[in-house]
Protein backbone atom coordinates (compact mmCIF):
# COMPACT_ATOMS: atom_id res chain seq x y z
CA UNK A 1 0.00 0.00 0.00
CA UNK A 2 1.11 3.66 -0.77
CA UNK A 3 -0.09 6.93 -0.50
CA UNK A 4 0.83 10.45 -1.11
CA UNK A 5 2.45 12.49 1.02
CA UNK A 6 1.01 15.19 -0.14
CA UNK A 7 -2.71 15.28 1.21
CA UNK A 8 -5.78 17.55 1.43
CA UNK A 9 -4.29 20.42 2.76
CA UNK A 10 -1.98 21.12 0.04
CA UNK A 11 -4.54 20.66 -2.60
CA UNK A 12 -5.50 24.46 -2.51
CA UNK A 13 -1.59 25.55 -3.11
CA UNK A 14 -2.20 26.03 -7.05
CA UNK A 15 0.11 24.68 -9.60
CA UNK A 16 3.46 25.28 -7.55
CA UNK A 17 2.20 22.84 -5.18
CA UNK A 18 4.90 19.79 -4.65
CA UNK A 19 4.92 16.76 -6.59
CA UNK A 20 3.18 13.83 -4.63
CA UNK A 21 6.12 11.79 -3.53
CA UNK A 22 4.85 8.00 -2.59
CA UNK A 23 5.31 6.52 0.88
CA UNK A 24 5.98 3.19 1.40
CA UNK A 25 3.48 0.91 3.67
CA UNK A 26 5.88 1.65 7.07
CA UNK A 27 7.15 5.07 6.59
CA UNK A 28 5.82 7.80 8.45
CA UNK A 29 3.99 10.40 6.53
CA UNK A 30 2.67 13.78 8.21
CA UNK A 31 -0.91 14.10 9.23
CA UNK A 32 -3.17 16.95 9.88
CA UNK A 33 -5.80 17.10 11.73
CA UNK A 34 -8.29 19.04 14.06
CA UNK A 35 -9.83 16.48 17.04
CA UNK A 36 -12.50 17.98 19.21
CA UNK A 37 -11.46 21.62 18.27
CA UNK A 38 -7.71 21.24 18.84
CA UNK A 39 -5.24 21.04 16.35
CA UNK A 40 -3.42 18.34 15.70
CA UNK A 41 -0.26 16.98 13.95
CA UNK A 42 1.35 13.36 14.25
CA UNK A 43 3.64 11.47 11.83
CA UNK A 44 2.40 8.12 11.17
CA UNK A 45 2.88 4.89 9.46
CA UNK A 46 0.46 5.04 6.47
CA UNK A 47 -1.22 1.60 7.81
CA UNK A 48 -2.48 3.17 11.00
CA UNK A 49 -6.11 3.12 11.48
CA UNK A 50 -7.86 6.27 12.78
CA UNK A 51 -8.87 3.92 15.85
CA UNK A 52 -5.48 3.26 16.69
CA UNK A 53 -4.17 7.05 15.89
CA UNK A 54 -6.87 8.17 18.52
CA UNK A 55 -6.73 5.62 21.21
CA UNK A 56 -2.68 5.28 20.88
CA UNK A 57 -1.28 8.27 19.79
CA UNK A 58 -3.53 11.17 21.12
CA UNK A 59 -4.55 9.23 24.25
CA UNK A 60 -8.40 9.59 23.71
CA UNK A 61 -9.50 6.06 24.46
CA UNK A 62 -13.08 6.67 24.44
CA UNK A 63 -13.08 5.71 20.40
CA UNK A 64 -13.44 1.89 21.39
CA UNK A 65 -12.29 -1.15 18.89
CA UNK A 66 -14.17 -4.22 18.90
CA UNK A 67 -14.73 -6.22 15.74
CA UNK A 68 -11.90 -4.08 13.15
CA UNK A 69 -14.45 -4.69 10.78
CA UNK A 70 -16.81 -1.88 10.93
CA UNK A 71 -19.33 -3.76 11.93
CA UNK A 72 -20.23 -3.30 15.93
CA UNK A 73 -20.34 0.30 15.38
CA UNK A 74 -17.77 0.76 18.41
CA UNK A 75 -15.54 2.79 16.94
CA UNK A 76 -17.88 5.13 15.51
CA UNK A 77 -16.56 9.09 15.39
CA UNK A 78 -17.56 11.95 13.55
CA UNK A 79 -15.71 12.80 10.49
CA UNK A 80 -16.42 16.29 8.90
CA UNK A 81 -19.94 15.96 10.48
CA UNK A 82 -20.39 12.78 9.53
CA UNK A 83 -20.63 9.24 11.25
CA UNK A 84 -17.68 7.22 10.42
CA UNK A 85 -15.85 4.23 11.58
CA UNK A 86 -12.57 4.68 12.91
CA UNK A 87 -11.58 1.44 12.23
CA UNK A 88 -12.39 1.17 8.55
CA UNK A 89 -10.06 4.57 7.88
CA UNK A 90 -6.84 5.12 7.76
CA UNK A 91 -5.52 8.28 9.28
CA UNK A 92 -3.37 9.57 6.30
CA UNK A 93 -6.88 9.32 4.67
CA UNK A 94 -8.08 12.15 6.82
CA UNK A 95 -5.30 14.77 6.18
CA UNK A 96 -7.11 18.62 6.78
CA UNK A 97 -10.54 16.60 8.17
CA UNK A 98 -12.34 17.48 11.43
CA UNK A 99 -12.42 14.67 13.78
CA UNK A 100 -15.27 14.79 16.82
CA UNK A 101 -15.01 11.87 19.34
CA UNK A 102 -17.14 11.05 22.56
CA UNK A 103 -14.21 12.90 24.44
CA UNK A 104 -15.24 16.09 22.76
CA UNK A 105 -19.50 15.36 22.93
CA UNK A 106 -19.36 16.72 27.07
CA UNK A 107 -17.29 17.34 29.86
CA UNK A 108 -18.11 15.36 33.25
CA UNK A 109 -19.53 18.49 34.73
CA UNK A 110 -21.51 19.36 31.96
CA UNK A 111 -22.81 16.37 30.20
CA UNK A 112 -24.57 16.87 26.27
CA UNK A 113 -27.94 16.20 26.76
CA UNK A 114 -27.22 12.57 25.29
CA UNK A 115 -24.74 11.65 27.92
CA UNK A 116 -26.99 12.64 30.61
CA UNK A 117 -30.72 10.94 29.16
CA UNK A 118 -28.08 7.78 28.51
CA UNK A 119 -27.46 7.99 32.50
CA UNK A 120 -31.02 8.96 33.44
CA UNK A 121 -32.45 5.96 31.60
CA UNK A 122 -30.16 3.64 32.39
CA UNK A 123 -28.75 3.42 28.95
CA UNK A 124 -25.61 1.11 29.74
CA UNK A 125 -24.01 -1.87 32.03
CA UNK A 126 -20.51 -2.40 30.30
CA UNK A 127 -20.63 0.74 28.75
CA UNK A 128 -18.33 -1.09 25.92
CA UNK A 129 -21.03 0.24 23.00
CA UNK A 130 -21.52 3.27 25.09
CA UNK A 131 -18.84 5.65 23.02
CA UNK A 132 -20.23 4.41 19.74
CA UNK A 133 -24.35 4.53 20.56
CA UNK A 134 -23.38 8.24 21.97
CA UNK A 135 -21.77 9.06 18.86
CA UNK A 136 -24.32 7.44 15.97
CA UNK A 137 -27.53 8.82 17.88
CA UNK A 138 -25.48 12.19 18.07
CA UNK A 139 -25.45 11.74 14.23
CA UNK A 140 -28.77 10.72 13.37
CA UNK A 141 -30.50 13.35 15.35
CA UNK A 142 -28.51 16.15 13.73
CA UNK A 143 -28.41 15.22 10.33
CA UNK A 144 -32.13 13.44 10.59
CA UNK A 145 -34.12 15.77 13.14
CA UNK A 146 -37.55 14.99 11.50
CA UNK A 147 -36.49 10.77 11.99
CA UNK A 148 -40.23 8.77 13.69
CA UNK A 149 -39.82 7.05 17.00
CA UNK A 150 -40.80 4.10 15.00
CA UNK A 151 -37.59 4.73 12.76
CA UNK A 152 -35.47 4.82 15.99
CA UNK A 153 -34.14 0.60 16.17
CA UNK A 154 -33.78 0.65 12.58
CA UNK A 155 -31.66 3.53 12.52
CA UNK A 156 -29.39 2.99 15.20
CA UNK A 157 -29.03 -0.76 13.92
CA UNK A 158 -25.56 0.18 13.34
CA UNK A 159 -23.91 -0.51 16.81
CA UNK A 160 -24.30 -3.77 18.33
CA UNK A 161 -24.95 -3.63 22.17
CA UNK A 162 -24.46 -7.23 24.32
CA UNK A 163 -25.17 -6.72 27.32
CA UNK A 164 -28.02 -4.16 28.55
CA UNK A 165 -30.46 -4.61 25.59
CA UNK A 166 -31.78 -1.33 23.13
CA UNK A 167 -34.92 -0.89 24.98
CA UNK A 168 -33.03 1.90 27.19
CA UNK A 169 -31.01 3.37 24.74
CA UNK A 170 -33.81 3.96 22.38
CA UNK A 171 -35.24 5.68 25.97
CA UNK A 172 -32.85 7.84 26.18
CA UNK A 173 -32.22 8.83 22.44
CA UNK A 174 -36.03 9.37 22.17
CA UNK A 175 -35.70 11.62 25.12
CA UNK A 176 -33.27 13.56 23.94
CA UNK A 177 -35.16 13.80 20.45
CA UNK A 178 -38.55 14.90 21.74
CA UNK A 179 -36.25 17.73 24.04
CA UNK A 180 -34.90 19.24 21.31
CA UNK A 181 -37.12 19.08 18.66
CA UNK A 182 -35.46 21.89 17.08
CA UNK A 183 -31.96 20.46 16.34
CA UNK A 184 -29.73 18.72 18.92
CA UNK A 185 -27.20 20.64 21.11
CA UNK A 186 -23.37 20.53 19.10
CA UNK A 187 -20.85 19.19 21.09
CA UNK A 188 -20.00 20.68 24.12
CA UNK A 189 -16.59 20.01 24.80
CA UNK A 190 -14.13 21.16 21.94
CA UNK A 191 -12.09 23.73 21.83
CA UNK A 192 -7.68 24.10 22.31
CA UNK A 193 -6.60 21.86 24.51
CA UNK A 194 -3.46 19.62 25.14
CA UNK A 195 -3.07 16.04 23.17
CA UNK A 196 -0.78 13.40 23.70
CA UNK A 197 1.55 12.83 21.38
CA UNK A 198 3.38 9.25 20.89
CA UNK A 199 6.88 9.95 21.63
CA UNK A 200 9.60 8.33 19.07
CA UNK A 201 7.83 8.87 16.09
CA UNK A 202 8.47 12.91 15.92
CA UNK A 203 4.67 13.41 16.76
CA UNK A 204 2.92 15.98 18.42
CA UNK A 205 0.59 18.54 18.57
CA UNK A 206 0.35 22.14 16.87
CA UNK A 207 -1.34 25.46 16.76
CA UNK A 208 -2.27 24.49 13.57
CA UNK A 209 1.06 27.26 12.29
CA UNK A 210 3.84 26.09 10.77
CA UNK A 211 7.04 25.55 12.65
CA UNK A 212 11.07 24.80 12.09
CA UNK A 213 13.06 22.49 14.02
CA UNK A 214 15.76 24.56 15.23
CA UNK A 215 18.40 24.11 17.91
CA UNK A 216 16.43 26.75 20.02
CA UNK A 217 13.08 24.92 19.55
CA UNK A 218 14.39 21.69 19.94
CA UNK A 219 16.01 22.82 23.44
CA UNK A 220 12.88 24.84 24.87
CA UNK A 221 11.57 23.35 27.76
CA UNK A 222 8.03 21.35 27.13
CA UNK A 223 4.83 22.72 29.09
CA UNK A 224 3.74 20.02 31.18
CA UNK A 225 -0.47 20.18 31.27
CA UNK A 226 -2.20 17.90 33.60
CA UNK A 227 -5.19 16.51 32.18
CA UNK A 228 -8.45 17.94 34.71
CA UNK A 229 -10.85 15.80 36.40
CA UNK A 230 -9.89 13.16 38.59
CA UNK A 231 -6.52 11.24 38.54
CA UNK A 232 -5.91 7.44 37.75
CA UNK A 233 -4.82 6.91 41.01
CA UNK A 234 -3.78 8.61 44.06
CA UNK A 235 -1.47 8.05 46.71
CA UNK A 236 -0.20 9.22 50.20
CA UNK A 237 3.06 7.04 51.21
CA UNK A 238 5.34 7.54 54.11
CA UNK A 239 8.20 5.68 55.00
CA UNK A 240 11.02 6.56 57.68
CA UNK A 241 15.02 7.06 56.89
CA UNK A 242 17.29 6.06 59.73
CA UNK A 243 19.29 9.45 59.01
CA UNK A 244 19.30 13.38 59.68
CA UNK A 245 16.76 15.05 57.83
CA UNK A 246 20.10 17.00 56.61
CA UNK A 247 21.92 14.02 55.76
CA UNK A 248 18.86 13.31 53.19
CA UNK A 249 18.95 16.65 51.69
CA UNK A 250 21.93 16.32 50.59
CA UNK A 251 20.88 13.76 48.01
CA UNK A 252 17.60 15.74 47.63
CA UNK A 253 19.55 18.89 46.57
CA UNK A 254 21.47 17.11 44.04
CA UNK A 255 19.31 16.72 40.70
CA UNK A 256 22.00 14.19 39.42
CA UNK A 257 21.89 11.75 42.35
CA UNK A 258 18.20 11.88 42.92
CA UNK A 259 17.55 10.85 39.82
CA UNK A 260 20.16 7.73 39.99
CA UNK A 261 17.53 6.57 42.78
CA UNK A 262 14.56 6.76 41.13
CA UNK A 263 13.69 2.86 39.99
CA UNK A 264 14.15 2.34 36.44
CA UNK A 265 14.90 6.13 36.11
CA UNK A 266 17.84 7.63 33.86
CA UNK A 267 18.52 11.29 33.97
CA UNK A 268 18.88 12.16 30.04
CA UNK A 269 19.46 16.18 29.56
CA UNK A 270 19.14 18.81 31.62
CA UNK A 271 17.14 21.28 30.01
CA UNK A 272 17.00 24.70 31.97
CA UNK A 273 14.54 26.33 34.41
CA UNK A 274 14.30 23.33 36.41
CA UNK A 275 13.23 21.07 33.43
CA UNK A 276 14.94 18.04 33.03
CA UNK A 277 14.81 15.19 30.55
CA UNK A 278 14.65 11.06 31.03
CA UNK A 279 13.52 7.95 30.12
CA UNK A 280 12.17 5.13 32.58
CA UNK A 281 11.36 1.69 32.42
CA UNK A 282 8.35 0.38 33.58
CA UNK A 283 8.08 -4.07 33.15
CA UNK A 284 5.17 -5.83 35.28
CA UNK A 285 4.78 -9.31 33.95
CA UNK A 286 4.59 -9.37 29.99
CA UNK A 287 3.91 -5.67 30.09
CA UNK A 288 7.31 -3.86 29.42
CA UNK A 289 7.50 -0.17 28.53
CA UNK A 290 9.66 2.31 27.90
CA UNK A 291 9.09 6.06 28.55
CA UNK A 292 10.70 9.17 27.46
CA UNK A 293 9.32 12.19 29.10
CA UNK A 294 10.62 15.10 30.86
CA UNK A 295 10.15 16.41 34.74
CA UNK A 296 9.98 20.23 35.73
CA UNK A 297 10.47 20.50 39.78
CA UNK A 298 8.37 23.98 40.26
CA UNK A 299 8.80 23.61 43.95
CA UNK A 300 12.45 23.26 45.59
CA UNK A 301 12.51 24.39 49.48
CA UNK A 302 14.87 22.74 51.29
CA UNK A 303 14.07 25.04 54.42
CA UNK A 304 10.61 24.23 54.25
CA UNK A 305 11.93 20.28 53.31
CA UNK A 306 9.56 20.61 50.60
CA UNK A 307 9.50 19.31 46.68
CA UNK A 308 7.07 19.55 44.05
CA UNK A 309 7.95 17.76 41.24
CA UNK A 310 5.58 17.89 37.29
CA UNK A 311 6.22 14.70 35.46
CA UNK A 312 5.12 13.09 31.79
CA UNK A 313 6.32 10.71 29.61
CA UNK A 314 4.98 8.68 26.87
CA UNK A 315 6.25 5.16 25.58
CA UNK A 316 6.80 3.63 22.35
CA UNK A 317 3.59 2.19 21.96
CA UNK A 318 1.17 5.21 22.63
CA UNK A 319 0.81 4.77 26.71
CA UNK A 320 1.06 8.19 28.53
CA UNK A 321 1.76 8.70 31.96
CA UNK A 322 1.08 12.23 33.41
CA UNK A 323 2.22 12.95 37.49
CA UNK A 324 2.04 15.48 40.53
CA UNK A 325 4.45 14.87 42.79
CA UNK A 326 5.26 16.51 46.34
CA UNK A 327 7.93 15.09 48.39
CA UNK A 328 7.96 16.38 52.07
CA UNK A 329 10.11 15.25 54.94
CA UNK A 330 10.37 15.89 58.70
CA UNK A 331 12.35 14.70 61.60
CA UNK A 332 11.36 11.90 63.69
CA UNK A 333 13.42 11.09 66.41
CA UNK A 334 17.01 10.57 65.58
CA UNK A 335 15.61 9.66 61.91
CA UNK A 336 13.77 11.26 59.12
CA UNK A 337 9.97 10.40 57.81
CA UNK A 338 9.71 11.12 54.00
CA UNK A 339 6.08 11.65 53.13
CA UNK A 340 4.98 11.44 48.82
CA UNK A 341 1.84 12.22 47.65
CA UNK A 342 1.39 11.55 44.34
CA UNK A 343 -1.66 11.84 41.69
CA UNK A 344 -0.77 10.16 38.69
CA UNK A 345 -2.94 10.02 35.48
CA UNK A 346 -2.36 7.14 33.07
CA UNK A 347 -3.53 6.82 28.97
CA UNK A 348 -3.03 3.58 27.13
CA UNK A 349 -1.79 0.38 28.04
CA UNK A 350 -0.48 0.95 31.55
CA UNK A 351 -4.05 2.30 32.12
CA UNK A 352 -5.00 -1.50 31.63
CA UNK A 353 -2.93 -2.09 35.20
CA UNK A 354 -6.03 -0.97 37.06
CA UNK A 355 -5.85 1.41 40.19
CA UNK A 356 -4.98 -1.44 42.69
CA UNK A 357 -1.97 -2.66 40.50
CA UNK A 358 -0.77 1.09 39.73
CA UNK A 359 -1.05 1.81 43.40
CA UNK A 360 1.22 -1.19 44.67
CA UNK A 361 3.79 -0.15 41.97
CA UNK A 362 3.86 2.93 43.00
CA UNK A 363 4.56 2.04 46.49
CA UNK A 364 7.39 -0.04 46.01
CA UNK A 365 9.05 1.91 43.19
CA UNK A 366 8.77 4.85 46.69
CA UNK A 367 10.06 2.29 48.79
CA UNK A 368 12.80 1.55 46.68
CA UNK A 369 13.33 4.53 45.95
CA UNK A 370 13.54 5.66 50.02
CA UNK A 371 16.46 3.13 50.26
CA UNK A 372 18.23 4.33 47.88
CA UNK A 373 18.13 7.95 48.74
CA UNK A 374 19.25 6.77 52.39
CA UNK A 375 22.20 4.52 50.80
CA UNK A 376 23.49 7.59 49.24
CA UNK A 377 22.71 9.82 51.92
CA UNK A 378 25.66 7.55 54.16
CA UNK A 379 27.61 6.88 51.17
CA UNK A 380 27.54 10.62 49.63
CA UNK A 381 27.36 9.10 46.16
CA UNK A 382 24.64 7.86 43.67
CA UNK A 383 24.26 4.24 43.34
CA UNK A 384 26.84 2.64 41.36
CA UNK A 385 23.72 0.99 39.23
CA UNK A 386 20.11 1.67 37.79
CA UNK A 387 17.69 1.19 40.74
CA UNK A 388 15.35 -2.01 39.44
CA UNK A 389 11.86 -1.54 39.11
CA UNK A 390 9.74 -3.81 41.48
CA UNK A 391 9.47 -7.28 39.47
CA UNK A 392 6.15 -9.27 38.67
CA UNK A 393 7.14 -11.49 41.92
CA UNK A 394 7.79 -9.24 44.14
CA UNK A 395 4.37 -7.15 43.64
CA UNK A 396 2.62 -10.56 44.39
CA UNK A 397 4.56 -11.48 47.44
CA UNK A 398 5.25 -8.56 48.91
CA UNK A 399 1.69 -7.95 50.17
CA UNK A 400 1.61 -11.43 51.68
CA UNK A 401 4.57 -10.79 53.64
CA UNK A 402 3.27 -7.58 55.03
CA UNK A 403 0.39 -9.49 56.54
CA UNK A 404 2.68 -11.94 57.80
CA UNK A 405 4.67 -9.44 59.71
CA UNK A 406 1.27 -7.72 60.48
CA UNK A 407 -0.14 -10.97 62.24
CA UNK A 408 3.47 -11.77 63.80
CA UNK A 409 3.51 -7.94 65.12
CA UNK A 410 -0.17 -8.57 66.69
CA UNK A 411 0.91 -12.15 67.36
CA UNK A 412 3.97 -10.47 69.45
CA UNK A 413 1.71 -8.03 71.44
CA UNK A 414 -0.91 -10.69 72.79
CA UNK A 415 1.99 -12.67 73.81
CA UNK A 416 3.65 -9.74 75.76
CA UNK A 417 -0.24 -9.19 77.10
CA UNK A 418 -0.29 -12.52 78.62
CA UNK A 419 2.77 -12.79 80.31
CA UNK A 420 2.55 -9.17 82.11
CA UNK A 421 5.39 -7.33 79.70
Amino acid sequence: MTVNKTAAHTEAAGPTRPRPVKAGAGEPVEVRMTVNGTPAVLSLPTRVTLADALRDHLGLTGTHVGCEHGVCGMCTVLVNGEAARACLLFAVQLDGADVVTVEGLGRPDDLHPLQAAFGRNHALQCGFCTPGFLMSSYDLLANKPEVTEEELPEELSGVICRCTGYRNILTAVKETHHAHPQGIPAPGNCGQRTLVGRAGQGSGVSDGRETTNTEEETARPQQIVLPGGDPTIAVSITTTIDLPEEKIWTVLDDIRILARCLPGAELTDELGDGHYAGRARVSVGPVKLAFKGVAHIVEHDHAAGRMRVLAQGQDTGGAQTQADITLRTETVGSGTAMHADAKVYLTGRIAQFGRSLAGDVSRRMFEQFADAVGQAAVSGQAPTGPVKPPSALSLVFAPLLDRVKRLLRIGGRHRRKKTGN
